[in-house]
């Protein structure tokens, strides 16, 4: 045991080394789950999901959209719920989510803590959103707000994601959509490319790291101590 260190557990502490943050890259495209937050016919957060789902197929990522119709509130039923199953496996399909969120009241709405709740934090010895990656959204019917971006990334912290640097605050959101729901040209929409590059960036760059980056002392010390006392 290090004399310096007398706290530690010398057989479970890992030094960090430059060659062990190489791996042999994944050819597949990122895959890319995306969360809204309205159930609403005319959902300013679908539109802003389904412009950053053209923008991630375009940097060459495949992507799923949940539609959370149907989605029972969390503890209101089974996880073998249909809608339930789904967004779990849809979660444990992902390389990386995007998150978006209306604000109301001042915080993230219902919808989409309702759908953040359904995804276990661990399965067993498995973690589904360990490591994954993160982008964070949300829409405001006022000025510019980031209290749901700021609670989204909360989550994805406890979550153990790695939630990217960039983020996107879509202020008045009714002006900033065709009657077709296609965002129009603007600094707002600049920084969804913003984001959307990033993400694709932050996801190639750790997907196959991963398991290295998430790899901790605590985790393995609890581990050897299992063990010691099977």
């Amino acid at each position: 045991m290090p004399d310096d260190l007398p706290n530690v557990a010398a057989d479970c502490l890992d030094v960090p080394t430059i060659d062990r943050l190489h791996a042999t890259p994944s050819m597949h495209p990122p895959r890319i789950l995306l969360l809204y937050g309205s159930l609403r016919e005319r959902s300013y957060s679908r539109f802003l999901t389904l412009e950053a789902e053209r923008l991630l197929k375009h940097f060459g990522a495949e992507t799923r959209i949940f539609d959370p119709h149907g989605l029972p509130l969390p503890d209101g039923a089974e996880i073998d719920h249909p809608k339930v199953r789904e967004l779990r496996d849809l979660s444990a399909w992902s390389e990386g989510q995007v998150w978006t969120s209306p604000e109301r009241h001042g915080a993230m709405s219902g919808v989409i803590k309702a759908q953040i709740d359904w995804i276990p934090l661990s399965v067993g010895a498995i973690r589904p959103t360990q490591g994954r990656t993160l982008a964070v959204m949300q829409v405001s019917g006022g000025s510019q707000s980031f209290n749901a971006v700021n609670q989204l990334r909360v989550l994805g912290r406890w979550m153990r994601m790695v939630t990217i640097p960039n983020q996107s605050s879509v202020a008045k959101a009714y002006e900033e959509f065709d009657e077709a729901g296609r965002m129009k040209p603007s600094s707002y929409y600049d920084r969804v490319v913003d984001v959307m590059e990033e993400l694709v960036k932050f996801t190639l760059l750790t997907r196959d790291l991963s398991p290295y980056l998430t790899d901790r002392y605590s985790e393995r010390k609890e581990a050897a101590e299992k063990l010691a006392t099977a």
